[in-house]
């Protein structure tokens, strides 16, 4: 292990829900080499079995009821606080189903990932297997970019293409898609947390190349 190499960057994840999008980040942050540590994950919802695939892990959970605060304002400054008290430093995303404020997603510039399962800026919004197999679309995918307050909007990191297949139904595209989602959204904290992108404008550069790109692209090694 190189001795100047820089300490790993302190990662929170909001969720709603099952979490597989979760466990793969988890998995990816198990390396002693990723230069991300997820240190907290948050769930507006008790029976989010997220929440046990991080106590599984090891990891620091809340649950924080977004119904028990009178508004999203109040709501996110309960987020905010536990956050700061792990000190975290890159907020992902991960099937965290709440709008967030506009004041929320600033304070996060440029350090708030998401995972999108459309090949951005198409099919934003919900439904995005049913639109593309209604459009005929000959492909589809996944898209992860750094968060802006439009909905699915922000500089596009990386992105993951699959094939419509004759006969695909909205299930088993959206299980394809799923697959490089779990591929593609480690690789992104990873290249954020190693201070790989960068953001210009309404782009993302990684290494120098204007975002999204493929991670069959991506150099070597693999954390640097």
């Amino acid at each position: 292990m190189n001795g100047h190499r820089r300490p790993r960057r302190r990662v929170g994840v909001l969720i709603s829900g099952s979490g597989s999008n979760l466990q793969a980040l988890i998995d990816a942050c198990s390396d002693s080499e990723s230069p991300a540590e997820i240190v907290l994950v948050i769930s507006n919802q008790a029976d989010a079995f997220g929440l046990t695939r991080a106590q599984n892990a090891g990891i620091a959970t809340r649950f924080i009821d977004h119904s028990a605060y009178p508004d999203r304002t109040s709501f996110e400054t309960e987020i905010l606080a536990a956050l700061a008290e792990q000190q975290v430093e890159i907020v992902c995303l991960a099937g965290f189903m709440r709008i967030l404020t506009p004041g929320f997603v600033e304070h996060w510039e440029d350090r708030m990932l998401n995972v999108h399962p459309s090949l951005l800026p198409d099919y934003k919004g919900l439904h995005t297997h049913q639109r593309a197999l209604d459009d005929g679309a000959e492909w589809h995918g996944c898209t992860v970019h750094l968060v802006r307050p439009a909905l699915d909007d922000g500089p596009l990191v990386l992105q993951a293409r699959v094939p419509v297949l004759e006969g695909d139904h909205a299930d088993n595209l959206a299980a394809r898609v799923l697959v490089q989602e779990h591929r593609i959204y480690p690789l992104a904290l990873q290249l954020l947390a190693a201070g790989r992108v960068a953001v210009d404008g309404d782009t993302a550069l990684i290494d120098g190349v204007k975002g999204p790109i493929s991670p069959d692209a991506l150099r070597e090694p693999k954390y640097s």
